[in-house]
């Protein structure tokens, strides 16, 4: 950094520059959304200001008309964006200039490709704030002041997109922010009148600010009058039947901060003790940062149309962040706090009013006949609903209903627990389910091979989020949920392929010297060893212990760094295998040992994981082969 007396220049940092480099390029074809996020901006300045004033009427300074004005100088060919907002003051500048400055950007960069047609949607997810005036400009100057600063605290940041920036103090008589675009030579399309006009009339008519530009009339024109060009009125204030499509597309981009459509909304209000409208949207694409542990929903809170803040797990439960919109409420008081919202009753009704009715919203799409709405919203954010079903015990069971899996019927994961339900066969009271690290070792899995041939259906679990998932959810519509890889399987009461009671005590006395020297040989690498009833191709497999953690869970933890319980699997044979068979008959073979040490390792295998030892495995099957 250089100092002189007045102005200071500052470096961006290089994931900023890179960032700013590749959202140009990849969203040239989108270049007018820097009008909309200006205006964006501007909006949130003024709502900002009536917030604030709300209990210090002193920073109106006198002027209580909040609007935005839009002016062009096609001789300097600039664009100038007013608003009499809030201002910044300028440590805001330098923390608040535009959403990419923010913490998020170097984890953001990693996930950027370089190929300008993929990073574009990506880029419209995270939001491109005031830097898409680059799109248009190569030089922008803003200049602001904070009200009720007076007017020696006035700042002017100005930048050329090219890694720097400066930073001057500079006196401004009146408070809010003027944003300054100096046209690039291929942008000067923007200039003309009407090519503003119709990109507010497409992003901003539902700021509910007026939005003025210079008056259309050539006489009043030349005289400075100015006009309203847009609606100035909140769009959720407004009956739903006089709303289009279009219209609420333009919101969503505007809350959303994105250029793609809204996957679908939901627009209600709600009368009662507790008065409020709702107007949430749900994305086409996750955002980035879904998964990031700071995520919130962009929801913002409003009390009579006046804006409040950006409330996230206020508002709306965390597995909801996905979320985006406005609420807005007429039981509130303006000065109201984050610890107030904690602590108000209104708030804790609101919140449950507006997640049971996100909740009806999905069911709605669930139930659909053509269910590819619903669809392209799981395979989105179906990993959220798990977490709704760890953490919202009140609306679990309406959660769950809306989970969807793989199953041994269709590998796609589109098998809800009702779907399931409806197909259990006679006899069957239980929803049998098993959770691996990917789906082809859930698939492939020998704990399966009974099931396949009894015909009985069995989920297949393999999000890392499904281990937890599972603990919480017990059971289902009065179904029992049941790993098929834990504890003792009875599947007596289910018609098919079953053997007597009395074939099975037989194979285990004749079995039992074998299960006694397998045991002995694996020692403490084992639980236990015993006869297996859910085996009918692979020699052998391992089981959990009905309240021990399963291998997979274990194995989860262990990849994450924490702490996982020692716990022993269970070793379970199949007496009818040809190798169970022949070792059987030659319990006093020298190998004995090693060939149960193969039959753990391989069964470790088949679970999708790795020996203990790797290279003791294969020294032993290659030992068995040379033989």
């Amino acid at each position: 950094m250089t100092q002189d007396t007045h102005k200071e220049s500052f470096t961006f940092q290089t994931e900023v520059t890179q960032l700013l480099d590749l959202m140009i390029h990849s969203l040239y074809s989108n270049r007018e959304i820097f009008l909309r996020e200006l205006i964006s901006n501007a909006s949130d300045a003024a709502d900002k200001l009536r917030f604030e004033a709300a209990t210090d009427d002193s920073l109106y300074e006198g002027d209580s008309d909040l609007h935005l004005e839009i002016s062009v100088d096609k001789e300097a060919k600039s664009i100038t964006v007013r608003d009499n907002g809030i201002g910044m003051s300028r440590d805001e500048v330098i923390d608040n200039i535009g959403t990419i400055a923010r913490s998020g950007t170097k984890a953001f960069c990693e996930n950027l490709s370089g190929d300008a047609k993929a990073d574009s949607q990506m880029i419209g997810q995270f939001g491109v704030g005031f830097y898409s005036a680059f799109l248009v400009a190569d030089r922008v100057t803003l200049t602001t002041r904070r009200a009720g600063m007076g007017a020696e605290h006035g700042v002017r940041w100005e930048s050329s997109g090219d890694g720097s920036y400066t930073l001057e103090t500079v006196e401004v008589a009146a408070r809010g922010t003027e944003v300054v675009l100096h046209l690039r030579d291929d942008a000067e399309e923007f200039l003309e009148d009407f090519r503003l006009r119709s990109i507010i009339h497409k992003y901003a008519d539902h700021i509910p600010f007026p939005i003025k530009m210079a008056h259309s009339d050539e006489k009043k024109r030349k005289k400075g009058e100015m006009e309203v060009v847009n609606q100035a009125s909140a769009l959720w204030t407004r009956p739903k039947s006089e709303i289009s499509d279009e219209e609420y597309q333009n919101f969503y981009k505007h809350v959303g901060h994105g250029f793609d459509d809204a996957h679908s909304w939901l627009h209600q209000k709600l009368e009662g003790k507790y008065e409020y409208t709702l107007l949430l949207y749900i994305p086409k694409h996750a955002p980035f940062d879904l998964w990031h542990a700071e995520s919130k929903s962009h929801v913002k809170l409003y009390v009579n149309r006046v804006f409040i803040m950006e409330a996230g797990d206020e508002l709306l439960p965390r597995w909801l962040r996905f979320t985006s919109g406005v609420i807005d409420s007429s039981d509130l008081p303006l000065n109201v706090s984050r610890e107030i919202l904690q602590e108000n009753p209104a708030i804790a009704a609101i919140k449950t009013g507006a997640t049971k009715r996100m909740l009806g919203h999905l069911e709605g799409l669930a139930k659909q006949e053509d269910d590819s709405d619903y669809t392209a919203f799981w395979d989105q954010f179906g990993t959220c609903l798990k977490e709704g079903v760890v953490e919202d015990f009140s609306n679990r069971e309406r959660i769950a209903g809306l989970l969807r899996f793989a199953s041994t019927r269709s590998d796609e994961q589109r098998v809800s627990l009702a779907d399931y339900i409806g197909r259990m066969k006679q006899g069957q009271d239980t929803i049998y389910f098993i959770t691996a690290d990917s789906l082809e070792a859930a698939k492939h899995s020998p704990h399966l091979e009974i099931f396949r041939k009894k015909e009985i259906e069995v989920l297949l679990l393999h999000d890392r989020i499904d281990e937890w998932l599972v603990q919480h959810l017990t059971e289902f519509d009065g179904k029992k949920l049941q790993s098929i890889a834990k504890g003792e399987l009875d599947l007596s009461g289910i018609a098919g392929g079953e053997e007597s009671a009395e074939e099975q005590k037989r194979k285990k006395e004749q079995t039992s010297k074998l299960v006694e020297k397998v045991k002995a040989a694996l020692g403490d690498r084992v639980k236990d060893v015993r006869i297996s009833n859910r085996l009918t191709e692979s020699p052998a497999c391992l089981i959990s212990d009905q309240f021990d953690i399963s291998g997979n869970l274990e194995r989860i933890l262990k990849q994450a760094g924490q702490n996982a319980p020692e716990v022993k699997p269970i070793l379970e044979l199949n007496p009818d295998h040809p190798l169970i068979i022949r070792m059987n008959l030659q319990l006093d073979h020298a190998d004995i040992e090693t060939w149960s040490q193969i039959l753990m390792d391989q069964a470790i295998l088949a679970e999708g994981a790795l020996p203990e030892d790797p290279a003791g495995f294969v020294r032993r099957i290659n030992e068995m082969l040379a033989k």
